[in-house]
């Protein structure tokens, strides 16, 4: 890592946000090295998205990630894209060598917390899909059936992928689909992959012009300047309805000044899946246990795994001393025949066992403990460790 309080870091861009874990030294300093990073990557004024973050830290830390691994604080509850947005996180990560044992044992334990939720509560029944969801609710608001509409996806992600195959397959009587985005090649893989007929690829550039025939646009795709505006959508006279599921968006919200046009956007989208999904509260909860039961086995194990470090460190500590002292005692010993020199080496170290074995045997006890945590932390301060 490049910034001097921050060891570890993994970022998670998910459909609803963007979010840095990372393994820090001094608290302010970190903050203000990842705010300056989200700013350089998203060309941004730190002024304008500072009191839009939220922080957390300790406990709060595994809690948060495991509660989103696990679909609880997702658009759609038990959704599954978040759990493949949250391994590729960790495994980009690794390549670029910027996660290291703590953050690697952290996202691990979230995988597998989202897997256990969704495998023993009812929290992944039904519509459990953020893209399905959208898709849904797109045809819904959509004047008038789908059958023989043009419409445009842009963006060739998994979420525009997973919308793509939705649509496909819900909506038969679609009559074109146009897949647009900045690379090419992954929209053409999507259209290798689905081997649909109504399936059609453009660039970015070509937008404009295909908006002049399209009732449906719904964008999800990751951009820093708005890719549909009010210019763009200006001149159009059928309605069109676009739906925009891009983090930052990439619809300019001034577009609905325009009589012909409807957006939705993901805070209305949420809105009208949390009403549909208001049934879902006990599984909720059963969910919620589960990651509250989880998270104290990680801190347990975490502190645990910490009082074995600092066991080995304390007599590896006690080791170095005996062997510097009786380094420095060889003239003394010079009359010592080397069986006698062994016999008082075996002896000082028996008796720095005897006397190390207490500190040990209770940081052992009450490791995973708030009091081994505190004993950990004073055997630290009193022998340097």
């Amino acid at each position: 890592m490049s910034h001097r309080n921050i060891y570890e870091a993994v970022f998670v861009s998910t459909c609803l946000r963007t979010e840095v874990f990372a393994v820090i030294d001094r608290f302010h300093g970190a903050v203000d090295e990842i705010t300056e990073t989200i700013a350089e990557a998203t060309h941004t004024d730190a002024a304008l998205f500072a009191d839009k973050l939220t922080i957390h830290y300790d406990k709060d830390v595994p809690t948060h990630l495991f509660q989103v691994a696990s679909g609880i604080k997702a658009i759609i509850p038990g959704e599954y894209e978040v759990l493949g947005q949250i391994r590729r996180a960790l495994e980009f990560a690794q390549i670029e060598h910027t996660s290291g044992t703590e953050l690697d044992e952290l996202f691990t334990r979230a995988i597998a917390t989202g897997r256990k939720v969704r495998s023993t509560t009812n929290i992944a029944k039904g519509t459990t899909s953020f893209a399905q969801a959208a898709t849904q609710l797109a045809a819904e608001q959509h004047k008038g059936p789908l059958d023989g509409a043009s419409v445009v996806v842009i963006g060739a992600g998994q979420l525009a992928s997973g919308v793509v195959k939705s649509l496909l397959a819900s909506e038969k009587g679609i009559a074109k689909l146009t897949i647009c985005n900045r690379t090419v090649s992954n929209a053409e893989a999507i259209s290798n992959e689905l081997q649909d007929a109504r399936i059609h690829i453009a660039g970015l550039d070509e937008v404009s012009s295909l908006l002049q025939t399209a009732s449906l646009v719904i964008s999800a795709v990751e951009t820093l300047d708005p890719i549909i505006t009010k210019d763009a959508v200006g001149s159009l006279s059928h309605d069109v309805l676009i739906m925009d599921l891009s983090v930052p968006r990439s619809v300019t919200s001034d577009v609905e000044e325009i009589a012909s046009i409807h957006r939705i956007d993901l805070e209305i989208l949420k809105g009208k899946v949390d009403a549909a999904l208001s049934g879902r509260q006990e599984a909720m909860a059963d969910a919620l246990k589960i990651v509250e039961v989880e998270t104290d086995k990680y801190l347990d194990d975490q502190r645990a795994r910490g009082a074995v470090e600092i066991i080995r460190s304390f007599r590896d500590d006690l080791d170095k001393i005996i062997d510097v002292e009786m380094q420095k005692r060889l003239q003394d010993f010079a009359d010592l025949s080397p069986e006698n020199k062994e016999k008082v080496e075996v002896l000082v170290r028996s008796i720095v066992a005897k006397i190390s074995h207490k500190p040990t045997a209770v940081l052992k006890d009450t490791a995973g403990t708030d009091q081994g945590a505190r004993l950990a932390e004073s055997i630290k301060i009193l022998f340097d460790l």
